[in-house]
């Protein structure tokens, strides 16, 4: 009797078949049941702030960046405020003294971008920009003295773009501390809370509070 072999290999001896063969060999896959799924993972995982997250952040950062820049386009002014002052009174030698200290300190003191969730960091900013701010404010009580000073055009001028500096530093304060209060709701909310954790280790950022006695409160500009 002729012995005829099987060309079935047998089931004990077969390779197992991958997850990717098996996926793929599914009678019931179907292309859009797969983009479904993929359309609902991406919602989920954007619901959980994957991407709201990250966002949220840049946008504190950019925030701060505008903070940084109102700040320095005050400090820009005045060099050209303390020689306008000085050409009428110079003898107010202790008052153009402070307020050139006062912006080199101030100008030294930066805050890392990377680091906002450090309230010292930022007490340190705003107290350096405090002292420059009081310190401003001595100036104009001084430059009441001089009413030939206050009719200088380059000075009116200077006093003019002070004020609009000062009212857009008081915006980018408010703007940045609103960013902060809607990134930190995100990393404590549920579900964002727990990629917060996992995902990207976030911690709350720090607002910008004023830590000076009326370092909040911009100098008084009377023409």
């Amino acid at each position: 009797m002729r012995m005829v072999h099987s060309l079935t290999t047998p089931t004990a001896l077969r390779k197992p078949a991958t997850c990717l063969e098996t996926f793929v060999s599914n009678k019931n896959f179907r292309r859009p049941a797969a983009l479904t799924a993929l359309a609902g993972t991406a919602l989920l995982l954007s619901g959980c702030g994957v991407n709201s997250i990250p966002a949220k952040e840049e946008t504190v950062k950019a925030r701060w960046a505008d903070v940084e820049n109102q700040y320095q386009r005050r400090a820009d002014l005045i060099p050209n405020l303390v020689s306008t002052v000085k050409g009428y009174a110079a003898q107010e030698k202790d008052v153009l003294e402070s307020v050139t200290k006062a912006r080199a300190s101030a100008s030294q003191v930066t805050v890392d971008p990377t680091k906002l969730s450090d309230p010292a960091q930022l007490a340190a900013f705003d107290q350096a920009q405090g002292a420059l701010t009081q310190s401003l404010g001595r100036l104009l009580v001084t430059v009441e003295k001089y009413p030939d000073l206050k009719s200088n055009e380059q000075f009116a001028t200077l006093m003019s773009q002070l004020e609009g500096t000062e009212n857009r530093i008081a915006v980018a304060r408010r703007d940045y501390n609103g960013s902060v209060q809607d990134y930190n709701t995100e990393i404590r909310t549920f579900p964002s809370l727990i990629t917060a954790k996992v995902i990207y280790g976030a911690e709350p950022i720090a607002p910008f509070k004023a830590t000076t006695v009326n370092a909040d409160k911009a100098p008084e500009v009377k023409f």
